[in-house]
């Protein structure tokens, strides 16, 4: 008698292959693939960031150039400048301050890190745990978190500057910011002369 499809010949080869579980890799499969068209369309075609808004403004004339730093840069290092001012903190930390900024990001809101830190942010190059993204890549807030940082420095007055911002940013080279020392001075120098107004709105 020959076997039919309900015979035991027929049941040995669906327990070699169960139909249940074929079906459910293949709705698995499917997923995954209509997930990364998905997901590539939406790489391809999102919008750019938008920039995120700044709590200060420059307003009034700024120096054309400053040994070779010139618009939004120096716009940058007086925002950098007033957040200091507004703190109470010294004028050689200000300065350090403005030292740091230009060896971290070319005193630039850089929405980028590098490889040793990923998620860095900012004027200062500030990571994750420094605080929320908003305030790192905006340049007054990400000032003053600097300066919070740089006044629990104690003898930082006796230090050179570049050790200063060491202390805080903890750099790879700790000499790294020194060749930015003059050039800050001269950036700081240039602003107070020309006295802009900057203006902090409340974020």
């Amino acid at each position: 008698m020959a076997a039919g499809p309900g015979s035991r010949g027929a049941a040995t080869v669906a327990e070699r292959v169960p139909r249940s579980q074929s079906d459910g890799r293949g709705i698995v499969l499917g997923v995954i693939g209509l997930a990364l068209v998905l997901l590539l369309a939406w790489i391809l075609t999102r919008p750019a960031p938008d920039p995120v808004q700044q709590t200060a403004t420059v307003e009034g004339e700024l120096p054309r150039s400053v040994g070779g730093w010139s618009g939004e840069q120096l716009e940058h290092a007086a925002i950098v400048m007033r957040a200091g001012r507004d703190l109470g903190m010294a004028e050689r930390d200000v300065r350090v301050a403005v030292m740091t900024a230009m060896g971290e990001s070319s005193l630039r809101v850089l929405d980028r890190g590098d490889r040793a830190g990923p998620d860095s942010r900012g004027l200062f190059q500030q990571r994750d745990p420094w605080g929320p993204y908003e305030v790192r890549m905006d340049a007054y807030g990400s000032a003053v978190l600097f300066y919070r940082a740089l006044a629990r420095i104690d003898g930082r007055d006796a230090m050179a500057p570049t050790l200063v911002a060491h202390a805080v940013q903890i750099n790879r080279d700790p000499n790294h910011y020194e060749r930015w020392w003059d050039d800050a001075g001269e950036v700081v120098a240039a602003i107070d002369r020309a006295a802009p107004v900057v203006v902090v709105t409340p974020s």
